[in-house]
């Protein structure tokens, strides 16, 4: 069998769409979880757009033009919760308990990055995730990685508010844009904690601001 091209994907989608366009929504789906944060009277999908002639470019996606290949902005590398030669983790301000970045040193999206490095990452990706799941406001640690914004690797950790149950699974991120802001020094709080965790186990330097 050969593979379906995105041409064919896309018309396959297009036959589901009634005169407008539209996608009806899928009730037995996301809109019919009990953790969904919009009610459903008037809800629609937008219309489907037309296929792109190619997939838009991503930030650095030329090595020389990444953020990676500039100095650090002073507010940013204050911000750093935990860092060694090869990997920054880098604290977000969202309106979870906590949240962050991590970045290899070195520019590589994740579909390149060398044998070491990968290794290297899902260690890092679960000391992350047991660090931030001993805060006593977290119930789990969510991981995202989505590649369309940067060319450079930069998974995701988010801190899920505990006994929060409409904020479980992946509407999240459509709760965490309606919340109220979590204050600075609670949010560097935490950080800081999974910054230590992380050089208790793996070494490296902690908190930027803590240093």
């Amino acid at each position: 069998m050969s593979l379906e091209t995105a041409e064919q994907f896309h018309a396959r989608v297009a036959a589901a769409t009634d005169a407008e366009g539209r996608l009806p929504v899928a009730i037995e789906a996301m809109p019919g979880w009990d953790v969904f944060p919009f009610e459903l009277d008037g809800l629609r999908i937008k219309p489907l757009e037309a296929l792109q002639d190619a997939e838009p470019p991503r930030d650095g996606e030329d090595p020389a033009d990444c953020s990676c290949r500039q100095p650090m902005p002073p507010e940013r590398a204050a911000l750093v919760a935990w860092r060694n030669e090869r990997w920054l983790l880098v604290t977000l301000d969202m309106r979870l308990p906590v949240s962050f970045i991590l970045r290899p040193v070195e520019h590589h999206d994740v579909a390149d990055l060398p044998d070491e490095l990968a290794a290297e990452m899902g260690v890092l990706m679960a000391r992350i995730t047991a660090a931030v799941e001993e805060l006593p406001s977290v119930g789990r640690c969510h991981i995202g990685r989505y590649g369309d914004g940067g060319a450079h690797a930069h998974p995701f950790f988010f801190g899920r508010p505990a006994r929060m149950a409409q904020l479980r699974g992946s509407c999240l991120l459509d709760w965490e844009e309606n919340l109220p802001e979590v204050p600075e020094d609670v949010r560097l709080a935490n950080a800081a904690h999974v910054g230590r965790r992380l050089v208790e186990r793996l070494g490296g330097d902690g908190p930027a601001w803590e240093r």
